[in-house]
């Protein structure tokens, strides 16, 4: 069964409710073979139905890979086009590329077997999430501060798949801590999905968000140290629920819990009520933990405290 444009959660009770409902109306079924079809169905499908977060998967984001170089059989696109318009190359020849538009759901090709010759300046490679990319970082700039000996930071500028895919080659499993700050999802054409915006007209916008998410969630993990790393991701109410259910999908033998984080004390308009705060869902290791502090930010001053604690919302 398939619901577009929406998120469902089915391991809530109410689910069972509903499943004894169905069967009541399957054994007021006349028909004894019709009746027993749909009960084999049913039951097939409550084997098989996965439990937790279930959302549409859809089809593969594309990335350019600029500088690769247009040869038969690779997958391409036009620079100043759509990502989701793709070509396969069939001959080179001439500094032109005859190109093949792939059909199905990922080309969206119409026709079948339409074809089109471009200069091979006029496109670029693409690659699929998934398939074999070898990312390699090309230094830039360099500021020198202190001690050269001493740890130092670095700065990756690139698509946030990719940098975490090539992080997992020095750091997988050893990684402390990771803050994520995703696309919130508003509707207000703030990021892009497959090159394209996703606003709040889409009636994929929630799966779009889901699949984009999962995709990172997953590499991040392998990066995290699996005793005592801890993840954290920044949201705000479009995607809150979504994203904690598929934390506890991603991360089931993990400790996930919620912190509010005040942003403007006086409060921003969202709708029928103004709120003052955003969310942050911490994912705890199994042996992560946190050093208790004095200072929370909040308090005024107490009796027991030796400084004056004045909240500080600036």
């Amino acid at each position: 069964m398939r619901f577009s444009g929406h998120v469902w959660e089915v391991n809530r009770p109410d689910n069972n409710k509903i499943m004894a409902r169905i069967e009541e109306k399957i054994a007021e079924i006349p028909d004894a073979l019709l009746r027993q079809i749909i009960a084999d169905e049913v039951a097939n499908l409550k084997k098989h139905t996965p439990f937790g977060l279930v959302f549409e998967e859809h089809q593969p984001e594309v990335v350019p890979v600029h500088g690769a170089r247009i040869k038969c059989g690779e997958r391409v696109a036009k620079k100043t086009g759509s990502l989701t318009e793709i070509w396969r190359v069939l001959k080179v020849a001439d500094g032109y590329a005859v190109c093949e538009k792939e059909k199905g759901k990922a080309g969206k090709a119409d026709g079948v077997g339409e074809c089109e010759s471009f200069t091979v300046e006029e496109l670029v490679v693409v690659r699929r999430m998934g398939e074999a990319i070898y990312p390699a970082l090309t230094p830039m700039d360099a500021v020198s501060n202190g001690d050269p000996m001493q740890p130092h930071h670095i700065l990756i500028e690139a698509d946030n798949y990719h940098a975490l895919q090539l992080l997992l080659f020095p750091y997988e499993g050893k990684v402390d801590c990771i803050y994520i700050d995703p696309p919130y999802n508003t509707g207000a054409r703030d990021w892009k999905y497959n090159n394209r915006y996703v606003d709040d007209n889409d009636t994929w916008q929630h799966s779009k968000w889901l699949t984009f998410m999962a995709k990172r969630l997953r590499l991040a993990k392998r990066l995290l140290n699996p005793e005592t790393g801890v993840l954290i991701v920044t949201i705000d109410e479009h995607e809150v629920h979504h994203l904690g259910c598929l934390l506890e999908q991603e991360f089931p033998y993990a400790y996930v819990q919620m912190a509010t984080i005040v942003i403007n004390q006086k409060g921003v308009s969202q709708g029928r009520l103004s709120r003052a705060e955003e969310y942050a869902l911490f994912v705890f290791m199994p042996h992560a933990d946190i050093s208790p502090a004095a200072d929370d930010l909040l308090s005024p001053e107490r009796a027991d405290s030796k400084r004056f604690q004045q909240p500080r919302w600036e």
